[in-house]
């Protein structure tokens, strides 16, 4: 019998026909709906007189567009939202599922928060699924063995009606961790430095799998933000094979399997790993023993550097396309050549988004922030990733250790991890992101990101410049 991956297995066990061109029919569990990229799925389907053809396997949120800032005492912010495309956005998605029977995670509601956060956490993100949403940070998913990824507003539609999606297999590549990385090292660390070995294409038309000892100590909530920075990599789809780390975070979850179900249900998802002796397309292995921390510096993920590094001089670079880029970056990002990246002074601090807003990262960053105040002049803020994760922060009181330095505690959303609501950067300011993307214009016009773990973007909030949490914390 012939070793396989584990994409391979999940690809093959959702393949209901192949077709003409080197397609296949796949079948798709599971999808996640929101305010921003479902509307013109749902015109089709009312256009066409369809109905869902299985409700209960979609559920729908509203996060990128909501306003995380807290106008009442009690948090209630529904009905209160003052940008008009958003209020309306949110509106049409109410009216959506209310006439489509779709399971809905209210505004106002304990469940509320970022697509990515909230599947892992209710247990609608299964391993051995098949999942998709109109995010291209779908990846998320796949760090629980679920095949995972990012589709457009027809394809939604596609799903809601047929529950198939005609797809291309992709090429694979495994990436190994191994080695003991360094306490103050994190997970958003090693996703910089792999984007930043192989390039925001270098994954690009493969399935990405995380394997070694390194991942296999890592908490779901660092596997999630490794699968979710795949993306940026060019890669639609991460994975990591599950294990009892994935079980002990999914046995209780709402829509997990129960009693004798469950049992049943972890002895298959057992079976997903890959087989001894299966081949990849592409390896790369990683010693994370020998990473520091990592700060992007120009306008893509990939121009990602140490933080202990000074900026690139493009006239070291051949003529040719990569000096011109790092040339258009640097303009962009108004730094000099062989500048030192502690010496860039910031204006925002951003902690969290769907990769890395889950309480492990608010944790991180309450951690840097005891005891400290905010530089003068910083605006910081701490948006869980959703309702749930903002509860339990609170009652670990991590929300008064934040608001005590000078950060802002927010509600769930996207926030400014995404210039589609209210929080967003004015031109030539700059922002130490947890957030996944850095290029022109992602945090708003003319805005300046650098991407950075949630212990450095607090480090740099509290020193008023990118600070070597190393030294910080020393």
């Amino acid at each position: 019998m012939t070793a396989t991956t584990l994409y391979e297995k999940l690809w093959n066990a959702h393949a209901v026909a192949e077709l003409p061109g080197g397609e296949t029919l796949l079948y798709i569990d599971r999808q996640i709906l929101h305010e921003v990229s479902s509307p013109q799925a749902f015109v089709a389907m009312r256009d066409a007189g369809r109905q869902l053809r299985r409700p209960q396997t979609h559920i729908a949120v509203v996060d990128h567009a909501v306003p995380t800032r807290s106008p009442r005492a009690d948090g209630i912010r529904h009905g209160t939202i003052e940008d008009a495309q958003a209020a309306s956005q949110i509106a049409e998605l109410e009216t959506n599922v209310r006439d489509f029977a779709v399971p809905y995670a209210e505004l106002d509601g304990a469940e509320q928060g970022i697509v990515h956060v909230i599947g892992p956490e209710s247990g609608f993100t299964l391993p051995g699924t098949t999942i998709v949403c109109g995010d291209s940070h779908t990846t998320t998913h796949g760090a629980f063995g679920a095949l995972a990824f990012g589709i457009g507003a027809s394809e939604q539609g596609t799903v809601m009606a047929a529950q198939c999606l005609r797809q291309k297999r992709a090429k694979t590549m495994r990436i190994e961790l191994s080695g003991t990385r360094h306490p103050l090292v994190f997970a958003k660390d090693i996703a910089l430095a792999i984007i930043a070995r192989i390039g925001a294409d270098g994954a690009a038309g493969h399935a990405v799998e995380f394997t070694g000892p390194a991942v296999r100590a890592m908490s779901m909530a660092e596997r999630m933000t490794l699968c979710n920075m795949m993306i940026e990599a060019g890669s639609r789809v991460g994975l990591v094979a599950p294990d009892d780390v994935t079980f002990a975070f999914l046995k209780g979850r709402r829509l997990a399997p129960k009693g004798a179900l469950w049992d049943q249900a972890v002895a298959a998802w057992r079976d997903l790993a890959s087989d001894e002796g299966a081949n990849y397309d592409r390896v790369i292995e990683i010693d994370v023993a020998s990473l520091v921390p990592q700060v992007s510096w120009g306008t893509t993920p990939d121009q990602t550097l140490p933080v202990d590094a000074a900026l690139p001089d493009p006239a070291t670079l051949e003529e040719g396309p990569a000096r011109r880029q790092a040339e258009k970056a640097l303009a962009y990002m108004g730094l000099t050549p062989g500048q030192s990246l502690t010496d860039i002074a910031i204006t925002h601090a951003f902690i969290g988004s769907c990769t890395n807003g889950r309480i492990e990262d608010i944790r991180a960053a309450a951690a840097i922030a005891r005891g400290r105040k905010v530089a003068p002049g910083i605006k910081a803020i701490v948006v869980p990733g959703s309702a749930a994760t903002r509860a339990a922060a609170e009652a670990e009181g991590l929300d008064r250790i934040l608001i005590e330095a000078g950060f802002e505690w927010r509600l769930a959303g996207c926030s400014m991890c995404v210039a589609m609501n209210d929080d967003r950067l004015k031109p030539g300011e700059r922002c130490a992101s947890t957030s996944n993307r850095n290029f022109e214009g992602r945090q708003g016009p003319g805005g300046r990101t650098h991407l950075m773990s949630p212990a450095m973007a607090a480090a740099a909030a509290i020193a008023g410049h990118i600070a070597d949490i190393r030294e910080f914390a020393a």
